[in-house]
């Protein structure tokens, strides 16, 4: 299956016009910079959450035990 992936990935560079398919351009570069910005915003968040919901978990079966 992963062999099937990454030659249709190479087939669909070839028509974008990369010359070499494993060339990673500067598109690319945009590309997985956009979409790791909005995880390095919301990975802090998340981590305070899990923190919290963690915590409250914690003490909640503390109380339910006593």
């Amino acid at each position: 299956m992963k062999n099937w992936y990454n030659q249709r990935q190479e087939k669909r560079r070839m028509k974008r016009g990369h010359k070499n398919p494993r060339e990673y351009t500067f598109g690319d570069f945009l590309l997985d910079l956009l979409l790791w910005i909005p995880e390095l915003f919301l990975f802090p968040f998340r981590v305070i959450f899990w923190l919290v919901r963690g915590l409250g978990r914690l003490i909640g079966h503390i109380f339910d035990v006593v």
